[in-house]
């Protein structure tokens, strides 16, 4: 049979090389710019991604994970300022939108991880951020569990209002 759609996840690249007769994995890449927990920030690697996912098996995709991971602050005003996910998303978009107009990719949706913060799946703790929606819970399960939008909640709130015109 054949599959519908590909739906995949995507939030970094490493570098891979092969060095007597094994491979090598360097999460470091000298070109791109890396941010908290040693993740790269590649939103050309997604465009490359999604044309290669495409070239090869030529049925629609769907990124159904996409997220940068921060240590949020909240500020004296209770509010979270977290330019580099709205720098990180707004570039990452961007490539997809390119790959879409520009290389005819069929790309059927776009969904990010996640939109409220959770405990991380890899690590277990709190102060490993997604979410557009800040979360008062410490790595030791204490805290209000109020709720604060972040900066980026409205900025992406725009983003869907416009389908993406205003990036």
């Amino acid at each position: 049979g054949k599959v519908d759609y590909i739906a995949f996840s995507y939030y970094f690249t490493y570098v891979v090389s092969y060095d007597e007769n094994q491979f090598v994995i360097d999460k470091k890449n000298k070109y791109l710019q890396t941010g908290q927990w040693n993740r790269t920030i590649d939103p050309i690697g997604l465009r490359v991604a999604l044309n290669e996912l495409y070239d090869r098996y030529q049925v629609p995709l769907f990124i159904v994970e996409n997220g940068i991971p921060l240590d949020d602050k909240i500020d004296s005003n209770n509010e979270i300022i977290d330019e580099e996910r709205i720098a990180f998303f707004r570039s990452h978009i961007m490539q997809i939108k390119k790959a879409i107009n520009e290389d005819f990719v069929n790309v059927i949706g776009y969904t990010t991880w996640g939109p409220i913060d959770i405990v991380s799946v890899s690590t277990g703790e709190m102060n490993k951020r997604y979410g557009f929606i800040y979360v008062d819970k410490d790595n030791s399960g204490k805290g209000t569990l109020q709720r604060f939008k972040k900066k980026s909640f409205a900025w992406y709130k725009k983003v869907i209002e416009s389908n993406g015109e205003c990036l």
